[in-house]
């Protein structure tokens, strides 16, 4: 009877929305304005990067570093590529970069490296460069709709469109512990690849990376990031969460060698495929290894 009494009392004063009840749900407050959504996430907003275990050089027993290729036309890693545009409560991977790097809702927080010195974060570059990546101007003549029917000259602008970044790079070492009797990879670096179009046909040319990221920096802005989990919908994991779970496939291109040399420029076609497969065995075995011996 009590309880009946303070609803009662709550709904006079408009503080409740009676009519959930008929509908079977709970107390919902009255917000100012409609929000895409029956409940407040506070959650991931709040959320911290767990660090890395402690590692000593002492108990590194055995390393290797790899570089690969994450293809988000991959089903498994659809959910870095989509949605495309930003809604209210997803955004992709490469729109949460340029964010990060450049600058928008927040202000910057992360730095830019240049990748064509190199993938080891040591030519910074420019929010302006940044900017300018995926962007052009083009100038042409345009005939006006109405009389006299002249041409004049005008100025095309196209800028960066984040459905065509594609491709990411990503740098990683992988290394068993001893102390721990575990093999685990560490991400160093990502780099989001864009593919190029040619102007005048549309078709496409290649890829382009645009800049390098230091991952444990990247770390600290995708732990407050959501994607997509497709077998719950109200169970969302992070960014962070994806690439710490390794919840993606990637081919691997290069690993450390005498030469410093890509797969692609000894072997080509399948033989590449199946090179990249047989290094993804050797790491895969080392640690089976350990425990046999």
């Amino acid at each position: 009877m009590k309880q009946l009494i303070i609803i009662f009392s709550l709904a006079l004063t408009g503080l409740i929305n009676v009519s959930s009840f008929a509908q079977g749900g709970g107390i919902v407050l009255n917000p100012d304005t409609p929000r895409d959504g029956y409940y407040d996430k506070i959650h991931y907003p709040s959320r911290r990067v767990v660090p890395y275990p402690y590692l000593r050089e002492a108990d590194v027993m055995w390393t290797r570093r790899v570089w690969r290729i994450i293809d988000l036309r991959e089903k498994i890693n659809q959910p870095m590529y989509y949605p495309t545009r930003p809604t209210n409560l997803r955004k992709n991977l490469i729109y949460i970069l340029q964010e990060a790097v450049i600058g928008g809702e927040k202000p910057a927080m992360i730095k830019g490296y240049d990748p064509f010195n190199g993938d080891d974060f040591k030519v910074e570059m420019t929010v302006a460069e940044i900017k300018g990546i995926g962007a052009s101007v083009d100038s042409g003549k345009v005939t006006r709709p109405y009389p006299p029917y002249d041409e004049f000259d005008t100025v095309y602008t196209t800028d960066f469109d984040p459905a065509n970044v594609k491709q990411y790079r990503v740098k990683e070492d992988w290394y068993f512990d001893k102390q721990r009797s575990i093999m685990e990879p560490r991400i160093l670096g990502i780099c989001p690849r864009m593919a190029v179009y040619d102007k005048n046909t549309g078709e496409f040319r290649d890829y382009q990376d645009m800049y390098w990221l230091y991952f444990p920096e990247v770390r600290k802005v995708l732990v407050n990031e959501e994607v997509y989990n497709p077998y719950n919908f109200g169970a969302r994991i992070t960014y962070d969460d994806l690439f710490m779970k390794r919840m993606f496939n990637s081919l691997i291109y290069k690993v450390d060698n005498t030469y410093d040399r890509r797969i692609e420029e000894y072997v080509k076609g399948i033989d590449a495929l199946l090179e990249a497969e047989n290094i993804k065995d050797i790491i895969f075995k080392f640690e089976h290894d350990v425990w046999e011996q």
